[in-house]
């Protein structure tokens, strides 16, 4: 809420599930027979963690 406000926010939650996201990337990359549903799942969370961590320390 304090980043739609204006208000400069706490950055660590979109960072954190940012790099969540880029994790479970890597591991449905990674496996054997690749994991597609989890892929695009997670690809939107990077970029919209990511967007968000740097509005909040704007």
């Amino acid at each position: 809420m304090n980043n739609l406000d204006g208000n400069k926010g706490n950055p660590i939650q979109p960072l954190v599930a940012m790099i969540n996201c880029i994790f479970w990337v890597i591991y449905a990359t990674m496996q054997k027979k690749k994991d597609y549903p989890i892929i695009v799942a997670n690809i939107p969370g990077i970029f919209l963690g990511a967007i968000t961590f740097f509005t909040a320390i704007i």
